[in-house]
């Protein structure tokens, strides 16, 4: 039988039954390409909830300052802010079959997340077993019972004093028991919200451990009815990822799960172990808490793609084990289309309109983004003041250091469910893009150093320029969404003028949002504002949340020169796709120019240490801003960023030299700037051109402080005559590399100025 190697970029496991043995990611269909093309249908899956507004603020802001965060600029409103005021409901265009966007591995070769080891299981058995008092409600009515009066203790069974409901907070099973005449139980592992947990021995297949799972109040009918549709949807479940189930076995009249036995810690454990270490809340590390909801991303995928719903996400269902993790307690899992069955989540992690509406997908994201935030933040409130909010940004310092991370969160906890992630796919291909900006934040090297990495959506940016900001046709383009109706079509397409492109385009046979985004774009290309405008609200008029209009709408913008309008758009489209660097770069060049140069640094910044494609226009970016902010060393390492491999480097080189030889710091930097250009390959002119500028500077310095013995400037002696010699054959280099006769005259002129006093 042939081996299938998983497709999944950096992966080195196998397909076996269907899925990945080591990442988990499904097999590819027939016919599928390799993950990691364009995007399918994530196009229509990304709505803000933006303040509306066509002008970004023009007060420019000290680099340095709070206040350079992005959140704050203006923006075009999409998804459901679109609709407010239409007297129209757009529906949102959910779901993808498409499993492209998937890529699985803890840390995704990023980063590094601490190993913890598996103990042995009987180890974990807890020695008294019982709910403590703080923990035991009424299954009824949700009152406090079991408490402690004055010095009576408290109850582990009798009567809600409320509403007159039973409750037995005591184990059924003991150690010694054997349930279905087969699993022999050790002892009590845990407590939770739907039973106690029990670690017990399989006698038909080598006494492996497994875990019972019974009901904590066997009088509680949805607690009941919950534990039997845990074991029928977990029987459907065969997922690496997803705690597997063996059996359903009775005992005394009541029903127990019998499922895999998962050491470790769960993540709450794990957060729990670091405050007591620390004596303080002491959240992981942003780059170690996305690792952990990467992993487990491809399970939710799995799940949604056969219309379950998690609904009761959090981070005690998380268990890592080893170097992996594993998805646990599927209490709460229902089908997508169930209406009747009880709903369990879990304050502060469950979606505000599960109540009303019921869960969905989105919910199962909003749960995910809680989950975060809390594995992150110290996040006191989270049940009431913030219960359906995050904190602000402004009090939060991880999300002050991390903009992208913070805009992640905001649009998967967003108030209305259709400003979310549409899918967890389009989560994970975000949330991976944001973890390579919060890895090169915290400056860890990523393997190899600065590395490219292919987006879904974007093209790399077209163009390195050092001069000025970047404009709209040298961007990063839109790839085309070949699950697209008119992808196929498009392709055939190939007419340079964008006019005539235009009428071609009229012709398509299906008009889809592919078609019109091409559209837009030739109108652009074409200078025709007005007709790209109408084509680009025609497609948010269809869909407020496809982005990549808005997109078009701030190429648009910044074509006719609206720089502000321009910013807006650009914003609104980093707050759908945050982890994608070509909405960063698109921005900074239009707040550059606008005066923001505050925003535009610190995107520069984000977009040159994360992505070598992206690095030399951010890193001329950079140097702009700060040389003219005076900071010579800040735009010298910024054009240092540049490596030797890109087209640009000589200008990067020739830049860094000319900054040097104006900078006033005397001979040294003189010979660092004609150093700069040593070895590499500058026209003559542009050679001779900064020859004359730093020898004439060089010379300057010696008639006033005298030679420096030992320093050469360009290979010429740090002393007069050297330089005066030098300076007058650079003056004559480029009298010869000269075509108009006065210019010529001028420089020999000049040569014949300098040269020094000789004898003939």
């Amino acid at each position: 039988m042939t081996t299938q190697r998983c497709a999944e970029p950096g992966c080195p496991g196998t397909i076996e039954d269907g899925w990945c043995d080591y990442c988990g990611a499904p097999a590819p269909a027939p016919g599928d390409g390799p993950a990691g093309g364009p995007a399918p249908g994530v196009s229509a899956s990304s709505g803000v909830s933006a303040s509306a507004g066509t002008s970004a603020p023009s007060v420019a802001v000290a680099r340095g300052s709070s206040r350079t965060s992005s959140s704050r600029l203006a923006s075009s409103a999409l998804g459901s802010a679109r609709n407010r005021g239409t007297g129209s409901r757009a529906t949102r265009q959910v779901g993808t079959s498409s499993t492209r966007l998937r890529g699985h591995r803890l840390g995704a070769g990023l980063t590094t997340v601490p190993s913890v080891p598996v103990a042995d299981p009987a180890d974990a058995v807890m020695r008294e077993p019982e709910v403590p008092e703080h923990k035991r409600y009424c299954p009824a009515c949700g009152a406090k019972v079991g408490r402690a009066h004055g010095d009576a203790p408290g109850r582990s069974q009798g009567f809600c004093p409320q509403c007159g409901a039973r409750f037995d907070f005591t184990p059924q099973l003991a150690p010694g028991d054997v349930v279905g005449g087969q699993y022999e139980v050790a002892g009590c592992l845990a407590h939770g919200g739907l039973g106690w947990i029990y670690l017990a021995r399989d006698r038909n297949v080598s006494g492996r451990w497994v875990v019972l799972k019974g009901l904590l109040n066997s009088g509680d009918a949805d607690a009941y009815a919950a534990a039997i549709s845990e074991r029928q949807f977990l029987a459907e479940v065969e997922h690496p990822l997803i705690v597997e189930i063996y059996n359903f076995a009775m005992h005394d009249d009541a029903g127990y799960t019998v499922m895999e036995y998962v050491g470790g810690l769960s993540l709450k454990e794990i957060l729990t172990h670091r405050r007591a270490a620390a004596g303080r809340v002491d959240p992981l590390p942003v780059d170690q808490a996305i690792a952990y909801v990467l992993e487990v991303l491809p399970a939710f995928a799995y799940l949604h793609d056969r219309g379950l719903l998690f609904c009761d996400f959090k981070p005690d269902n998380i268990i890592q084990q080893g170097d992996g993790v594993k998805l646990i307690d599927l209490g709460g899992v229902r089908r997508a289309d169930d209406y009747e069955s009880a709903i369990y989540g879990t304050v502060g992690f469950q979606a505000p309109e599960v109540a009303e509406v019921g869960p969905s997908v989105a919910s199962d994201v909003y749960t995910i983004g809680r989950t975060l935030a809390t594995l992150v933040l110290d996040f006191r409130g989270n049940t009431s003041t913030y219960v359906a909010s995050l904190p602000p940004v402004a009090e939060t310092p991880v999300l002050q250091r991390y903009d992208s991370f913070s805009r992640l969160l905001a649009k998967a906890c967003a108030p209305d469910p259709s400003d979310r992630f549409a899918t967890v796919d389009e989560l994970r291909a975000q949330l991976l893009g944001v973890l390579r900006e919060v890895v090169a934040t915290d400056r860890r090297p990523v393997p190899g150093g600065v590395h490219s990495s292919a987006s879904v959506l974007f093209h790399s940016p077209r163009a390195d320029v050092a001069g000025r900001p970047l404009r709209w046709d040298e961007l990063p383009a839109l790839r085309v969404d070949e699950h697209d109706p008119g992808a196929a079509w498009l392709a055939g397409v190939a007419v340079a003028d964008p006019r005539q492109r235009l009428a071609a385009l009229a012709a398509a046979p299906v008009p889809s949002v592919e078609v019109q985004l091409a559209r837009a774009l030739a109108a652009i290309e074409a200078g025709l504002h007005e007709a790209a405008h109408e084509t680009i609200h025609e497609v948010l008029a269809e869909d407020p949340w496809e982005w990549r209009a808005a997109w078009l709408e701030g190429l648009d913008d910044l074509a006719a020169g609206d720089l502000a309008g321009a910013a807006a758009a650009f914003n609104a489209v980093y707050g759908q796709v945050p982890g994608e660097l070509a909405p960063k770069l698109a921005l900074a060049a239009a707040c550059e120019p606008l005066g923001e140069v505050g925003v535009a640094e610190a995107l520069y910044v984000v977009c040159a240490r994360t992505d070598a494609n992206y690095t030399p226009p951010a890193a001329f970016g950079l140097a702009r801003i700060r040389e003219l902010e005076d900071d010579l060393d800040g735009a010298l390492a910024a054009l240092d960023q540049v490596g030797s491999t890109r087209g640009s480097y000589v200008d990067a080189r020739l830049r860094r030299a000319r900054l040097l030889a104006g900078s006033g710091r005397g001979l040294d930097a003189l010979a660092d700037a004609a150093a700069s250009v040593d070895a590499v390959a500058l026209a003559p002119r542009d050679r001779a051109t900064l020859a004359i500028t730093v020898l004439g500077a060089a010379l300057d310095v010696v008639q006033e402080q005298g030679p420096e013995p030992g320093l050469s400037v360009g290979g010429v002696a740090a002393e007069a005559d050297a330089l005066r010699d030098g300076l007058e054959a650079a003056y004559r280099g480029l009298a010869a590399l000269t075509e108009g006769h006065a210019e010529r005259v001028v420089l020999v002129d000049r040569a014949n100025d300098v040269r020094r006093w000789t004898l003939r």
